[in-house]
């Protein structure tokens, strides 16, 4: 199956309107992959078939189904386990004092796939009960993808998945197994809720999360849309917060909404706190 140059700028224009990813020429490769699938259940033979029916706009559900499969839903359990760690260790005993008070954190993960980065979340606060009894621990992921929201929110990973990330204890404390696979045991699917969010739309309501992760997003986004979602993001935090963004992904030359953490390498939080909030961070 061949993909000609005039089809893959219709495909990456398509999911570049949609979801504000970009599918730079160095990404093109996945066209083929992706769309193989899809081809073969709706039974069109060509991607130059597949075009046609997109730009006649016959089928409007082809083309959010042509936008999920390119997506990039990589992702696996305490994925590059070294950001987890940062938050058990600086961010989240920082909270804990702050919120003493209210006991209650909200926690965003943003592009959140198929719900694996929540659901370690999760794990990190239920490996620690007694820190955290009396607590109410809000965690939302969201994502573009509808299919990756329904799979998160159904909790249920195959054997390769589960493995990917959890070691055996983990596994077995946390999942059980099912006809379907493993899935998340219910005291942990109670810590998590999943919603469909775009990235590029308003963030979800009423904000104020305490921590944001959205690591591994703003790669696929050119720097006008990774301005815009830092605005977004910004907007939605609590002032003392703490943004986490991937590896290769950083603050500087992208935005002025955050800047670095200088205690805690790997964390970004909000510029142009209020006086409060400059109190809240010296606690």
């Amino acid at each position: 199956m061949q993909v000609s140059d005039s089809s893959s700028r219709i495909l990456a224009g398509l999911l570049e309107a949609r979801t504000g990813q970009q599918l730079t020429m160095s990404r093109r490769w996945r066209i083929e992959t992706a769309l193989a699938a899809l081809l073969r259940e709706r039974g069109i033979p060509t991607l130059d078939e597949l075009i046609t029916i997109l730009v006649m706009g016959r089928e409007p559900s082809l083309a959010t189904q042509v936008v999920e499969a390119l997506l990039n839903n990589e992702t696996y359990f305490f994925r590059d386990r070294t950001p987890f760690d940062l938050l058990a260790k600086a961010a989240l005993p920082k909270l804990a004092r702050r919120r003493e008070g209210s006991k209650r954190l909200r926690i965003w993960s943003a592009g959140c796939s198929t719900g694996q980065e929540a659901y370690s979340l999760a794990m990190l606060f239920a490996e620690d009960p007694v820190r955290w009894a009396g607590w109410t621990i809000d965690i939302l992921g969201t994502d573009v993808s509808e299919s990756a929201v329904r799979r998160a929110r159904d909790g249920i990973y195959s054997q390769f998945e589960v493995q990917r990330g959890l070691g055996v204890t983990q596994m077995i404390r946390w999942f059980e197994e099912s006809d379907d696979g493993w899935r998340a045991i219910e005291p942990l699917r109670r810590m998590v809720r999943f919603q469909v969010q775009n990235l590029l739309e308003p963030p979800p309501h009423p904000g104020q999360f305490d921590i944001v992760l959205c690591r591994n997003v703003l790669l696929y986004l050119n720097i006008e849309r990774r301005s815009q979602i830092f605005e977004r993001i910004g907007s939605a935090m609590a002032p003392d917060g703490w943004l986490m963004l991937g590896a290769g992904e950083t603050v500087i030359g992208q935005t002025k909404r955050f800047e670095a953490d200088a205690e805690s390498r790997g964390l970004y939080r909000p510029v142009n706190l209020g006086e409060a909030a400059q109190i809240a961070l010296g606690a």
